[in-house]
């Protein structure tokens, strides 16, 4: 079977502008789910929107059309209780019809708060425990490379996630494998639930402590497209090294008060505040 292309969409090219007003979309979008659902993670959601954009639309190898492509690139959601941002990323990329996401977190809905594999095509893996994404990512990456396969696996995880020692478990098999195929991508956004992460569980020299373990570790800006697209199209940074990339990013990034406050880790906003917050993201005064 050929390798898929990347993803079509209305003739979507690799330019920034362009992934920047999918990210506009995908935040507006998954604001406008918690809203009606009354429950998730919009901030969680509105920091990843970039790196879930640009990794959809200029980085993986994959067909919406095909899901299940065993030559497909791997993307696994580890952070993921911010299922509003990937189902909007997986219907804007054509997984879906976008009007599926009218269904988020509704009794027995196929778009729970958390991923399921066995109930909706572009989900690779069920997450939302914390710390199961990337010790699954190891083991589809190891997968690939038994298999002689081409394919890539990318995951996205949270940086309070990484408080969880089974990250580290699956960190050191990645290195002892060799695992160039693999890539780790952080949302740095410095929130967690209640706190910061450095007051819960400090994390940092968070770069050092990937390369202790046998990473190869790139830091940039998590919500400059053109950073994102250039640092994941680079990969594997170093033959035999699994990947890590450290995206600094702001939870609640796009609406002036939601960013970098922890209450809006999971508080569901008013009418008023989505008002205020789409008039925000449409005018693009915050990215």
């Amino acid at each position: 079977m050929q390798t898929p292309q990347k993803i079509p969409l209305q003739e979507l090219s690799a330019n920034t502008a362009s992934i920047s007003r999918v990210a506009r979309t995908i935040r507006k979008t998954s604001l406008q789910m918690v809203h009606r659902a009354k429950l998730g993670h919009p901030g969680g959601d509105m920091s990843a929107a970039d790196i879930l954009a640009t990794l959809y639309f200029s980085v993986l190898r994959l067909n919406p059309a095909v899901p299940s492509d065993p030559m497909r690139d791997r993307f696994v959601m580890s952070k993921g209780h911010c299922s509003g941002a990937f189902y909007a990323t997986l219907a804007e990329a054509g997984f879906f019809p976008r009007e599926r996401l009218m269904d988020y977190m509704k009794p027995l809905s196929a778009l729970n708060g958390h991923p399921d594999r066995n109930k909706l095509p572009g989900v690779e893996a069920n997450t939302g425990p914390l710390g199961h994404g990337l010790p699954i990512s190891v083991g589809m990456a190891k997968a690939a490379k038994i298999s002689g396969a081409p394919w890539r696996v990318f995951v996205l995880t949270g940086d309070g996630e990484l408080q969880e020692g089974s990250n580290w478990e699956a960190a050191m098999s990645a290195s002892q494998f060799r695992l160039d195929n693999l890539t780790v991508i952080v949302d740095r956004n410095g929130l967690q639930q209640g706190d910061t992460t450095e007051d819960t569980v400090s994390l940092e020299p968070l770069a050092d402590r990937w390369r202790s373990f046998g990473w190869s570790v790139q830091e940039i800006d998590g919500h400059n497209v053109a950073e994102i697209t250039n640092v994941l199209r680079s990969v594997p940074f170093e033959s035999g090294r699994p990947n890590c990339v450290i995206a600094r990013t702001h939870k609640g990034r796009g609406v002036s008060f939601m960013t970098d406050r922890v209450e809006w880790h999971h508080r569901v906003p008013t009418d008023a505040e989505l008002a205020a917050a789409i008039a925000e993201l449409e005018r693009g005064d915050h990215g």
